[in-house]
């Protein structure tokens, strides 16, 4: 078993224990969508901690999205408990890269396109090629493609 679920399944058992059933829940369904993804296909497999990471990114994600939609419709107190769920997913993952950093990644990749003839607005795509696995889950898809536009409009 993977070192990363092994640790999602000790966190439930105390958070079970603890009687922390925000924790407990969240936990629960975490683990469930990973034994889910684990079983799809025509065998069953083992996942490794790197697709485990984008499982959690992918609940997480669900979270803030889900935090939203209920802001936007009046359910505060909804939209409060997916925030609270997002948080403890974010216990899980990598520290998630500041502005700077993630600029400067961009900067990287938008010269080294540049280097390879890529320019201009169309070079987006070449650019993506070149930081999507620097920034590796450590910065979501939306921010990293926004970063990338600013840089080669300015």
């Amino acid at each position: 078993m993977t070192t990363l679920k092994t640790r999602l399944q000790d966190d439930l058992t105390a958070a079970i224990r603890a009687r922390d059933e925000l924790r407990s829940s969240t936990l629960r369904l975490t683990i469930t969508a990973i034994t889910k993804e684990e079983v799809a296909g025509e065998t069953a497999r083992e996942l490794s901690d790197a697709e485990v990471e984008k499982i959690i990114a992918r609940e997480a994600k669900k979270r803030r999205e889900a935090a939203e939609a209920f802001a936007e419709g009046g359910r505060a107190e909804s939209a409060e408990r997916e925030r609270a769920e997002g948080v403890v997913l974010a216990e899980y993952l990598p520290k998630q890269l500041t502005d700077d950093e993630l600029n400067t990644l961009v900067s990287e990749a938008v010269a080294e396109a540049k280097a390879a003839g890529a320019e201009g607005p169309r070079a987006m795509g070449a650019v993506m090629k070149i930081v999507n696995p620097k920034v590796a889950g450590r910065a979501e898809g939306g921010r990293v493609a926004a970063a990338v536009k600013r840089a080669l409009a300015g």
